[in-house]
């Protein structure tokens, strides 16, 4: 399966370093578009052409849980998978992500491949599922 994601992360580094663990995981072959904060993202993201978007918390110009509000705020972007990257590792950031913002899956740093896997692998599977599912008139008709 191929999937277009969008990678946010202020530092280079990082953000080269979750593209090839993607990679590395072989959940899927990626095809990334970079940014490097919220800002930025915004001005890259379309809902039809990014399946996934991995987001880093601690951003300049706006943070990463201030990204994921404004994408899920927007019109026909649940199908789009936002998975938050980060060092915040208390459980009331992993709440406010997860059950107030809306991202489908969170990832403390530092991970490793197998830990993307593990974690990516229901994530992927149901960007797939609703990749293989026909929408419009015929979903309504035979859905």
């Amino acid at each position: 399966m191929e999937l277009r994601a969008l990678v946010i992360d202020d530092s280079r580094v990082m953000r080269n370093m979750v593209m090839q663990n993607l990679r590395r995981a072989s959940l899927a072959d990626f095809e990334f578009v970079e940014a490097e904060d919220g800002v930025d993202g915004l001005n890259k993201f379309n809902s039809n052409d990014i399946d996934i978007i991995f987001v880093d918390w601690n951003m300049p110009n706006m943070s990463g849980i201030d990204f994921v509000r404004k994408v899920r705020s927007m019109d026909n972007t649940e199908h789009v998978a936002i998975v938050m990257v980060t060092s915040e590792k208390t459980m009331s950031k992993i709440e406010e992500a997860l059950d107030e913002a809306g991202a489908n899956a969170y990832i403390c740093k530092p991970f490793t491949a197998e830990e993307l896997q593990k974690k990516l692998e229901k994530v992927i599977d149901g960007i797939q599922e609703k990749q293989e599912k026909p929408s419009g008139f015929f979903s309504r008709l035979f859905g």
